[in-house]
């Protein structure tokens, strides 16, 4: 059983020389690097990191998944928990890892810097590989997926608004900051890990691409789905998985395959019912096992269709969690339930909106389309009650009447309150359609107790798993269906739950769940030193 042990890192976020796609750019990253640095622990350990901000963008860094127990000041979401580092500025987020193990991921949260600025939070078990509840692998291979664009992402974020569509698509997708060389740039970077006949490996996938969905196959190579979002599942066999932006999946592959090389493939899921362009690119990675003649031709996988929505939601719905006896079980009382209706929507062109045509898109959910507060974070409003900074009248069900307004409003819950929430997308009959959207919930994992397609159905409470339900950080909501999500408002703070594609945000999808203090130690404490201020 090892000690907890303090993990320290600084990430000197700034400019990057990089060549890629046949194209000399500039970009911001964390130590040069892309992905930026890993960063590993094990569960009861302390993480710090020294953000020192060299860049002239202001950041936050979000840990995705990480509970911020009584920390939320360290959440590292953009006006939600605190404000951004300025230029020349630092901020050190330090935070405790209690009763989490597996693959998450940390990622800048504002505006588009995520593009780049992003890498892997990997937690091992406190007592090593022995606690694993699988067999321990013989080595593990980190997957991080991305997307690239030829511009500067901020231009690319600037230009979005002012068409009020949002960002153009990427111009490739990548597997560890590299798009392969299924590009039409000769020369392109490939990701290639070296593998050992007869072995079996722990792939630690995180899908930090903005926008899309993703398959991900090895060909001639099948997984076995261990873990999704640090928590741990009952074991999946298959030979696709289907990824969303913010997810992440442990799976273990063993190297049963003749002695050659074999592609890696990454191609985006597209969803959306509307016709909207796409990334419809590939991004490979190589798989070489050992002794395998270097002039041997990669064997390639046959990928899903893109739109390939029975594979996908085969997957997504297949996962069951892997209930330990140590594990909280599914509460079965609850004391808020709500149902949250979100989508998206058209809306006149606003004046700075200079190069919008037709309509502007806006997001919202249960008629409120979320607008982030301009001088002080949530948290901090709460902690020094501010109580003109939001309102506390998120609604607990959609409008009767169609409406779409925009504020900055929260929804109320006690300490320890049960919160069930079954998330609805919207289905249009405009040119916007629907598509997946990946939800996620900072501060909490919840319960997964159903999904489906079309309006949910009060009778589909019998189908509920209260057994072993997948637990998650992030879930991908079918297009025009829904999801039930459960979880205990046991962190006290003000937690963002959103859409994480990164475009919808800026659109208003998303709303914030004010959590009350508990009794005492359940308090929580004022912001550290050097907190983040607005300016």
């Amino acid at each position: 059983m090892a000690s907890a042990a303090v993990v320290e890192h600084t990430f000197n976020v700034g400019a990057t020389n990089i060549s890629q796609l046949c194209t000399e750019s500039v970009i911001y990253t964390a130590n040069e690097q892309l992905p930026g640095p890993t960063i590993e622990a094990n569960e009861g350990d302390t993480v710090v990191v020294h953000v020192v901000n060299e860049s002239p963008y202001s950041l936050s860094v979000h840990w995705h998944g990480i509970f911020q127990l009584l920390n939320g000041w360290a959440d590292g979401a953009y006006l939600i928990t605190d404000c951004s580092i300025q230029p020349s500025g630092n901020f050190t987020y330090q935070f405790n890892i209690t009763g989490q193990e597996g693959t998450l991921w940390w990622h800048a949260h504002s505006s588009l810097l995520r593009a780049t600025i992003y890498g892997a939070l990997i937690i091992k078990p406190r007592n090593g590989t022995a606690g694993y509840p699988f067999t321990a692998p013989y080595g593990e291979i980190p997957i991080v997926f991305g997307e690239w664009w030829n511009k500067n992402v901020n231009d690319v974020e600037i230009d979005g608004h002012l068409t009020g569509l949002g960002p153009a698509i990427s111009d490739a997708l990548t597997i560890n900051g590299m798009p392969g060389d299924h590009t039409s740039c000769k020369g392109a970077g490939v990701y290639e890990v070296e593998v050992a006949s007869n072995k079996t490996y722990l792939l630690r996938i995180v899908n930090a691409a903005l926008n899309v969905e993703l398959f991900f196959k090895v060909a001639h190579h099948n997984f076995t789905v261990v873990a999704v979002d640090a928590c741990y599942t009952g074991p999946y066999t298959t030979d696709v998985i289907a990824i969303a932006p913010g997810q992440t999946v442990d799976a273990l592959m063993t190297t049963l395959a003749p002695p050659r090389w074999y592609y890696m493939a990454a191609t985006v899921f597209d969803s959306n019912t509307a016709s909207i362009p796409f990334n419809n690119g590939t991004a490979t990675g190589i798989i070489k096992y050992e002794g395998a003649p270097n002039e041997t031709i990669a064997s390639m996988p046959s990928m899903p269709a893109h739109n390939d929505v029975v594979t996908a939601n085969n997957f997504y719905w297949s996962l069951t969690g892997l209930a330990r006896s140590d594990d909280p079980a599914v509460p079965t009382t609850v004391n808020h339930s709500m149902i949250v209706e979100f989508g998206l929507d058209q809306e006149p062109c606003a004046p700075d909106q200079t190069k919008c045509k037709e309509y502007a898109l806006v997001a919202f959910m249960n008629g409120y389309s979320f607008q982030p507060p301009k001088k002080v974070s949530l948290l901090n409003a709460l902690f020094d009650d501010l109580t003109d900074v939001y309102s506390e009248d998120f609604p607990m069900s959609p409008p009767s009447v169609p409406t779409i307004r925009k504020a900055t409003s929260v929804k109320k819950v006690m300490y320890n309150d049960v919160v069930e929430v079954v998330l609805q997308s919207k289905k249009y009959k405009t040119k916007v359609g629907t598509e997946n959207h990946p939800i996620h919930l900072h501060g909490y994992n919840f319960f997964v107790l159903a999904q489906g397609l079309g309006r949910y159905d009060p009778t589909e409470r019998s189908t509920f798993n209260l057994v072993n339900p997948q637990v998650r950080n992030t879930v991908a909501v079918p297009g025009g269906g829904w999801a039930v999500i459960r979880f205990t408002a046991n962190n006290p703070g003000m937690w963002f739950m959103h859409c994480h594609l990164d475009a919808h945000v800026p659109l208003g999808l998303g709303m914030v769940f004010e959590v009350l203090d508990g009794p005492a130690p359940n308090i929580l404490p004022p912001p550290p030193d050097g907190y983040p201020k607005c300016y």
